[in-house]
């Protein structure tokens, strides 16, 4: 590393970052994220003051970018990649009307019966809301289905005098028909995709579906291939429910990783009680207690309260009832995005809570000490950027949950 006149330190050789991403409950397919990076950091350069130029990686395996950085702390080179699960997500969304129906039962009966859900309450109201919300929305459909079913069938059966045997025959099938046509717009509405993704992750009671835990596997083998490459920092990212699978996948290839090996993770927007406040989640709370004590890795968990899908500033492994003494980590942090977001972005954004909780992924007109494309592209690593930040103010640490069994 060489000085400049002003002091300013300079690297002589670019910083090389490997980056493995997970993204949230997404069924579609990874390509999303890397128009994402190219539209949004673009734009974060431009109000920021630095320069990106994506590009192929080094290492082509699975699917993924590369990105070059010039910064005024050095010049990266830094490899992305998607671990991939949006064909588990795919899968988990197939079922047809009834079945998405049961699904809902299953599931309010879960966080119900096991206490997850009054226990949230006491956290954020936001997720629990939005827990609510597709439970709310399925059941209007159904009753406003029905009831167009049943006048449609009254009107037919007063005008041909045919009686009951051939109305409701008719109700029934305009009532379904409605409920399918509900299902297609589901694009304006985001109800049937919620039910499907609190369900996926109540399935277990709190325990890795078969086909995930399986995936989870895969990915800690990936990471402990990454962890025997020459990187100057391997940086795991985790989104929304893609950071309970980062803090498992972390853990798993932590206990075989050499000793000489460190890590970075970032979990961004996490929805970890949601999980971790469930009976059978025993695996969830042992791997975020293991992380917090780890030593070879540097955990700092980002979010905001003006997200209404994520807990945040939400002590993760504390909320869990599992922060066992000598923990020292994640650093909890807050994206303050009434800050550093516009008057007019936060205009343009009202109403649209998935789109405010992708807001980690893209560019923010003033960034209060979070830049997704700074970390991720840029030359420093994780610990070092924050090595002199304490928790944000609000942050919550008080255990919460019904159940802390590991």
């Amino acid at each position: 590393m060489l000085r400049l006149p002003n002091g300013q330190a300079f690297m002589t050789r670019p910083f090389r970052r490997r980056i493995l991403y997970i993204p949230g409950y997404d069924p579609l397919p990874p390509r999303r994220y890397r128009e994402t990076f190219r539209s949004e950091g673009a734009t974060q350069a431009m109000l920021s003051g630095y320069r990106l130029q994506m590009g192929p990686r080094g290492d082509a395996t699975g699917f993924g970018w590369g990105v070059r950085g010039d910064f005024p702390e050095g010049r990266s080179e830094c490899d992305f990649e998607v671990l991939v699960w949006s064909d588990i997500v795919q899968g988990s969304m197939g079922h047809g009307i009834l079945a998405t129906y049961g699904q809902m039962l299953r599931t309010a009966a879960i966080y119900l019966g096991s206490g997850a859900l009054w226990r949230m309450t006491r956290l954020r109201r936001g997720p629990v809301l939005a827990a609510l919300y597709p439970v709310a929305v399925l059941l209007a459909q159904l009753l406003l289905a029905l009831a167009l079913g049943g006048i449609a069938g009254g009107l037919l059966a007063s005008l041909t005098g045919l009686g009951l045997w051939v109305s409701l025959p008719v109700a029934g099938v305009l009532a379904w028909a409605l409920l399918r046509l509900f299902r297609r717009a589901d694009s304006r509405f985001m109800a049937w995709y919620l039910m499907h993704d609190f369900a996926f992750i109540a399935s277990g009671a709190g325990a890795w579906p078969p086909a995930l835990d399986r995936r989870l596997d895969q990915f800690a083998a990936r990471l402990g291939q990454v962890l025997r490459q020459d990187w100057d920092e391997i940086l795991v990212v985790g989104h929304s429910t893609g950071a309970c699978l980062a803090v498992s996948a972390v853990a798993r290839a932590m206990k075989d990783a050499p000793k000489d090996a460190r890590l970075s993770l970032l979990t961004l927007g996490q929805v970890v009680p949601m999980m971790s406040f469930l009976p059978r989640a025993r695996g969830l709370r042992r791997d975020l207690r293991s992380l917090s004590i780890n030593r070879q890795v540097d955990w700092v968990d980002v979010s905001a309260p003006g997200d209404p899908c994520c807990f945040g500033l939400c002590d993760p492994v504390a909320v869990s009832g599992v922060r066992p003494p000598q923990a020292h980590q994640p650093l909890i942090l807050s994206a303050a995005f009434s800050r550093s977001l516009s008057r007019a972005r936060l205009q343009a954004l009202r109403g649209r809570w998935l789109r405010i909780h992708f807001q980690y992924l893209c560019a923010f007109d003033r960034p209060q000490g979070y830049d997704y494309f700074a970390i991720t592209a840029g030359p420093l690593p994780l610990a070092r950027r924050y090595r002199d930040r304490s928790h944000s103010p609000g942050r919550i640490d008080r255990p919460v949950s019904p159940w802390t069994t590991t």
